[in-house]
């Protein structure tokens, strides 16, 4: 069938704004997931995954070289990736595989316009947009095929995606090669020019007044106009996920095939700034992750903080192919089935571009970001000085409506956590940056105490 214990398929399956909360595995109510619980729970479910940099275009660069923005030169919407950059497609190929891309890109900066192939990442199989969000609308899908060509799929866009990657697949069933397909869907991401979530016509008003998260309820933001679009999208992605899994298993091919499922970055519906991500809160940074096939069914739910960072590694490692040594991450195999790694990250650092020149880490206990307010956010992919500007305590307060930076009884947290992030720029290839912090003020609570602060 193409692939082997060895070498099997790999296909990530990647959707685009999708929080945590939406899947049933993390507690929402609605039905919306069954097919991603059903995977989390069958294969290998990461449970605490985060972005590494919660803008579209930064996200996907980090997925595709395994570097984090900064280090890639991808910071910001509208820089393409350097055509030199390997990527992910370029070490599967190089090991013998097929390699497809399908849906959005956004590493192009060509917008509407089709993405030449010197600018495709090392793909061989292109139906793609540079900026799906602007070439397509929800029962209007343009893409672009490998001669540039404008092709339009029928149907929702959900189904013309999966249609296509389902049509790949099969054509790959007896090729004697395996394949690595990148399946890139833009919902439940909002649809830009009429700032609107359109879901399937099916869906329309199945989901207002239903469950709202606990932290867009005490903020309000425009949760309540849109979750209901939202969450019939999300509906609509998992059915994709399982017409996929059907696919693969009428084709002889579900033992052969790596399935990761995960998520650019989450969405906030205008609580944190005026639009939808760009920020350090979980509502922006925390996404879905779960692996299925050979070498992560069985596999269980990783106890770490991972990050989109170590995808790339992650799929590398599961397919026997060697890890370069430029990729910032780690693979997460050795982690299955309740094992531990001692050097693990004991935190998942983020950066964060286009509404401020940010960083932030967090722990399991903690959230600790800064800003720098003097730079360029568009401009700027870092500075050499920052000033602290959040700190949460997750345990005290997992919906972040309490800011605790300039509490005195929290500056021995703020001690231990600016060293912390400091650490981790460095590790990433930023300059040694100096963090001014907040001035304390007495908070009337007792100060943390060493045992208390967890790091």
């Amino acid at each position: 069938m193409g692939a082997n214990a060895e070498q099997p398929n790999v296909i990530v399956f990647f959707t685009d704004q999708q929080r945590w909360d939406t899947t049933g595995v993390h507690g929402n109510p609605l039905e919306l997931t069954p097919h991603f619980d059903r995977m989390a729970k069958l294969g290998t479910h990461a449970a605490l995954a985060f972005t590494c940099q919660p803008v579209c275009g930064p996200a996907r660069a980090s997925l595709q070289t395994g570097q984090y923005a900064t280090a890639c030169g991808s910071y910001t919407n509208g820089i393409p990736l350097r055509e030199e950059a390997r990527t992910i497609a370029h070490y599967f190929r190089d090991a013998g595989y097929d390699t497809g891309y399908i849906g959005k890109w956004h590493l192009a900066g060509t917008r509407t316009k089709p993405v030449p192939e010197h600018l495709r990442g090392g793909y061989d199989y292109w139906l793609a947009a540079d900026a799906l969000e602007h070439t397509s609308d929800a029962y209007r899908t343009v893409l672009f095929n490998n001669d540039n060509e404008p092709v339009e799929l029928p149907g929702y866009r959900v189904d013309a995606l999966t249609d296509a990657a389902i049509r790949y697949i099969a054509d790959r069933r007896r090729s004697g090669k395996p394949f690595f397909l990148f399946l890139s869907y833009l919902e439940p991401h909002h649809q830009n020019h009429r700032d609107d979530y359109p879901s399937p016509d099916i869906s329309r008003g199945r989901y207002t007044g239903k469950y709202v998260p606990p932290d867009l309820a005490a903020l309000g933001g425009n949760a309540h106009q849109h979750l209901d679009g939202y969450y019939g999208m999300v509906k609509r992605l998992d059915e994709a996920l399982g017409r996929l899994n059907d696919a693969l298993k009428s084709l002889g091919m579900d033992q052969d095939t790596v399935i990761a499922f995960t998520s650019d970055h989450a969405c906030h519906f205008k609580t944190r700034n005026n639009e939808y991500k760009r920020s350090c809160h979980e509502s922006s940074i925390r996404v879905p992750m779960a692996f299925s096939g050979p070498g992560f069914d069985g596999g269980g739910t990783l106890r770490e903080l991972v990050s989109l960072i170590d995808l790339p590694p992650t799929l590398l490692d599961a397919a026997g192919i060697p890890v370069p040594d430029v990729m910032q991450g780690r693979s997460m195999l050795p982690l299955l089935n309740g094992r531990r790694a001692d050097d693990w990250p004991q935190e998942a650092f983020v950066q964060i571009s286009e509404s401020q020149v940010g960083r932030a880490i967090r722990t399991r206990r903690w959230k600790y970001g800064v800003t720098a307010p003097d730079r360029d956010p568009i401009r700027d992919s870092g500075s050499p000085e920052y000033v602290e500007q959040y700190l949460y305590d997750l345990e005290a307060d997992p919906y972040e409506l309490t800011n605790l930076v300039d509490k005195l009884s929290h500056e021995p947290v703020r001690v231990r956590l600016r060293e912390r992030l400091a650490a981790r720029m460095i590790e990433a290839g930023e300059a040694v940056p100096l963090i001014r912090a907040v001035p304390a003020v007495p908070s009337g609570q007792l100060k943390v105490s060493p045992e208390e602060i967890g790091l």
